[in-house]
């Protein structure tokens, strides 16, 4: 136990997880360069929403690089911090989640658009536009750094006890 959470409740670390998808506004959206064929990281700084059953969602360009970097390999990396830290920002929490990208299904567009849009109201200007689409992330481990000595490994199975969905990839698109 940390010397520092005497007297606290016990530290729930897939609820730390869903604390800060649920205050992030933005977040780095790490994948593999595309465009050359290098797979070079690519880091780029996304808009964010968390849906209740699609999890993190994104709305994305057709014309952005991260997004052509998706379409060639769905795997990616997304770090959420927590907004507006006090102090050292390296003691804030974080989160890095690791999973695959997938175009949001045509029969949840609608609600997904509206969580991303009551969250992003200026998206409202381009949402619309043709090379833009949502994408959900299927979570499949987290890596949070909750502070000192709070660092965990999360699988999909702790991420979905605390209602966030991660094993979301279509049935015809497992790897």
């Amino acid at each position: 136990m940390n010397p520092t959470d005497k007297g606290k409740a016990k530290f729930r670390p897939a609820e730390e997880v869903a604390r800060l998808l649920a205050q992030a506004r933005t977040a780095s959206l790490a994948t593999g360069l595309a465009r050359d064929g290098s797979g070079w990281p690519y880091a780029s700084l996304v808009l964010l929403a968390a849906h209740r059953t699609l999890g993190p969602l994104l709305l994305l360009s057709d014309l952005a690089d991260h997004t052509r970097n998706l379409q060639a390999d769905q795997r990616a990396a997304l770090l959420v911090t927590q907004s507006n830290p006090t102090g050292d920002p390296l003691s804030a929490s974080r989160v890095t989640l690791l999973g695959r990208f997938w175009p949001v299904p045509e029969a949840l567009a609608e609600d997904a658009r509206d969580v991303f849009l009551a969250r992003h109201g200026g998206a409202a200007a381009y949402a619309d536009f043709k090379d833009f689409h949502l994408y959900n992330m299927a979570i499949e481990q987290a890596h949070l750094i909750a502070g000192f000595g709070r660092i965990h490994w999360l699988g999909a199975h702790e991420l979905e006890s605390a209602g966030i969905l991660s094993a979301r990839i279509p049935e015809n698109r497992r790897p």
